[in-house]
């Protein structure tokens, strides 16, 4: 998935986007609503995780101008121990959550992952069968001729992305954003480096290269 974390506390951020990104995750980070609405309008984020208290206005009113540009975001909130209301009032806004701070990171993850078994997996087929190959998106793994595949975080975040479409053709650009939060370089070369691997585990066929355009997960790839 791709995650947006708004935390304005430095160190919880850090902390959870690198925990987040060790489920094979791509994870974004922000400090504040400013950063956090610019990040929502140029990328196409499946979870939200987002602090009700910010230097620059409460979590509810970015939450409530998500609610009313797209129901398809499921959105976690955090709040401080004490604030009952703020609970209360992010759920009747439209959160699908929360979680109470200071809370446990491996808590955190376990409840993403339980909101998205329930507000995004229900959305998306769960399971492609592509010829030889068996994508379970719900459970992060791939088959070929029933061999489940060890597949890398990064590896699996491309097979996540192209599998929402067989058959659609991602861009390098969108690829690049999947794999990387916004403020990281990406070599000129990784996108060609990680599908070559992916070819060399799922079968040459899987993968179709558009010169020019980008690649496509082959919906009608057959045995290599």
């Amino acid at each position: 998935m791709r995650i947006l974390v708004v935390e304005d506390e430095h160190d919880l951020g850090a902390a959870v986007q690198e925990r987040v990104s060790l489920e094979g995750h791509a994870v974004d980070w922000f400090m504040t609503m400013e950063d956090a609405r610019a990040a929502l309008a140029t990328v196409d984020y499946d979870f939200l995780l987002l602090d009700m208290g910010l230097p620059d206005g409460h979590g509810r009113d970015l939450l409530r101008e998500v609610r009313q540009a797209s129901g398809h975001l499921a959105v976690l909130i955090t709040t401080a121990e004490d604030q009952i209301s703020d609970r209360i009032a992010g759920l009747s806004e439209g959160a699908d959550d929360y979680i109470v701070k200071p809370y446990d990171l491996d808590e955190l993850v376990a409840r993403i992952a339980a909101v998205a078994r329930r507000y995004i997996t229900p959305r998306k087929q769960s399971v492609h069968q592509l010829g030889e190959l068996t994508i379970d998106r719900a459970n992060q793994c791939v088959s070929r001729n029933g061999q489940k595949l060890e597949l890398t975080a990064r590896e699996w975040t491309i097979m996540e992305l192209l599998s929402r479409n067989p058959g659609r053709i991602y861009s390098r650009q969108q690829i690049d954003t999947v794999l990387y939060a916004l403020d990281h370089e990406v070599d000129s070369n990784t996108v060609e480096v990680f599908i070559s691997r992916l070819r060399r585990k799922l079968g040459n066929t899987a993968i179709r290269t558009l010169r020019g355009r980008g690649y496509c997960l082959n919906d009608k790839t057959q045995p290599a």
